[in-house]
């Protein structure tokens, strides 16, 4: 049995589906949802706080399992309800004044953009934002020029922001705001899982990232990394002196030394447990093997994605596993509901998804499609040759 016939053996979903949607949600494996099932059997069979008390210490591994996907120490990961909910966290528990600036880039999802903005209203902040490059990706001589000039006291960039396969400079970025003494906040919703990351060599403060997408754990987990500098300043979503909120916390509250402190108190076990079984999963299947398969596949869609006269949107010196294409004359959910009819898998972004992105490349929809290491060149095959037909007709 290969490699490929042995991860597929263990994803169920392959049986059913041709699934290019894991930028959505990736297709769980059998350990993943076992790991799930077996603990909603014991909280039914004994109750849930007995069945925490029986698997405290499995729970427990939840933090060292997913610190090794990024490079850390289990005390800087926490457990939060999804990759939006980790970035809110962090956004919160910075004490902003009015006139601080915060240094983005044009391609952030749409749920960030929104957070930026009303952060903008709420506390009179400056948002600047760094341009793209003609090749696309953000600019960082001018990234650097703007950080320099307006000391920011945040900095945030998506990795591969959700409507494109574009990867960011990150390392760069986080050599600039560690230069600068900038705290850097990472959205990496769509790269935990499909490439390599390491908070250390990316020099971030915060990462935030999902389980549903492609480390294929489940919906409603994600999880997120705090940087001991971020610890150390006493910094937490619920209880910070907001300099001007109505609520501080009393002198003698005592807060987690650790990321828990991000963490609601009442967790979804059975999640964290499935969530620790999806990185271990990606741990043991291989973080480069996974990139350098998902490379082969995009090489090989691609080819024939040009072959057909069809132009990718994704932009950018780096890319990864998402691709995106328009097609003028489709209708964009008949054309993703017929591709659905035939067990095939895909995504359509609206260009209210990320408008300053799709304004750029002058389209206002794009079917993505982003495959994953269990995917195979005969389903690429059957993908683009149902395209063609439904193109055409």
């Amino acid at each position: 049995m290969t490699l490929v016939e042995q991860w597929r053996s263990e994803t169920p979903g392959c049986q059913t589906s041709v699934h290019f949607n894991n930028a959505g949600a990736g297709l769980m494996p059998t350990p993943v949802t076992h790991a799930i099932k077996a603990h909603l059997d014991l909280e039914s069979e004994i109750g849930g706080y007995e069945a925490y008390e029986q698997q405290e210490e499995a729970i427990g591994k939840f933090y060292s399992a997913t610190g090794k996907l990024v490079n850390s120490k289990p005390e800087n990961i926490a457990f939060t309800s999804s990759a939006t909910n980790s970035f809110a966290r962090a956004l919160s528990s910075i004490p902003f004044s009015p006139g601080d600036a915060i240094l983005i880039a044009n391609e952030d999802y749409v749920s960030n953009q929104l957070a930026f903005l009303s952060l903008q209203k709420r506390f009179n902040l400056k948002l600047l934002r760094a341009p793209s490059t003609e090749n696309g990706g953000v600019d960082l001589d001018a990234f650097y020029k703007l950080a320099k000039q307006h000391s920011p006291v945040l900095a945030s960039i998506t990795h591969v922001p959700t409507n494109s396969g574009l990867v960011q400079p990150v390392t760069e970025i986080g050599k600039i705001c560690q230069d600068l003494e900038i705290p850097f906040l990472l959205d990496a919703c769509q790269s935990v899982g499909q490439l390599p990351l390491d908070v250390h060599k990316i020099g971030c403060d915060f990462l935030s990232a999902t389980f549903r997408k492609f480390l294929r754990g489940p919906r409603g987990a994600g999880f997120l990394f705090v940087s001991d500098r971020i610890l150390k300043k006493n910094w937490c979503p619920l209880f910070i002196d907001m300099k001007g909120a109505d609520w501080t916390a009393p002198d003698n509250f005592q807060m987690q030394s650790d990321a828990t402190r991000f963490e609601d108190w009442e967790l979804p076990f059975a999640l964290v447990l499935g969530s620790r079984a999806a990185s271990e999963y990606a741990m043991q299947t291989g973080i480069n093997q996974i990139r350098d398969r998902n490379k082969a596949l995009m090489a090989y869609l691609k080819n024939k994605v040009i072959a057909n006269g069809w132009q990718p949107l994704d932009r950018g010196n780096d890319t990864c596993s998402i691709l995106t294409l328009h097609f003028p004359n489709c209708h964009p959910r008949e054309l993703h509901n017929n591709l659905k009819s035939r067990h095939i898998n895909t995504s359509v972004s609206q260009g209210n998804y990320a408008i300053i992105d799709f304004q750029m490349k002058k389209v206002d929809w794009a079917l993505r499609i982003s495959p994953h290491y269990y995917n195979t060149e005969q389903e690429i095959d059957q993908l683009v040759d149902s395209l063609v037909e439904l193109v055409r007709s």
